[in-house]
């Protein structure tokens, strides 16, 4: 039931980790095991999968697209005024 709750949120728009934790409850960790298994459960299914990656707001590093967390530090500038990752999910019948 959890992971239906998980795939209906990100329907609706994209949503940081912390978000969703927010929404369900949740602590973030807990949320980011469920959320790894729905991506690779649903793209054989048609959906679209979009991963905002993380950024730094103070030069600009764009973190890998893996990352699902929000990092702590840039590696460049080591700044820790960091974007967190977006992620959403589209539906087939949306395209």
């Amino acid at each position: 039931m959890f992971r239906k709750e998980l795939l209906e949120l990100l329907l609706r728009g994209p949503r940081s980790v912390a978000d969703i934790a927010a929404q369900l409850e949740l602590e973030p960790r807990d949320v980011e095991d469920d959320l790894r298994h729905l991506l690779k459960s649903v793209r054989p299914n048609g959906y679209r999968i979009t991963i905002t990656p993380a950024r730094c707001r103070h030069c600009g590093f764009r973190f890998k697209a893996d990352k699902l967390h929000k990092p702590g530090k840039c590696p460049l500038c080591r700044e820790t005024w960091i974007s967190p990752p977006l992620i959403h999910i589209e539906s087939p019948e949306a395209r």
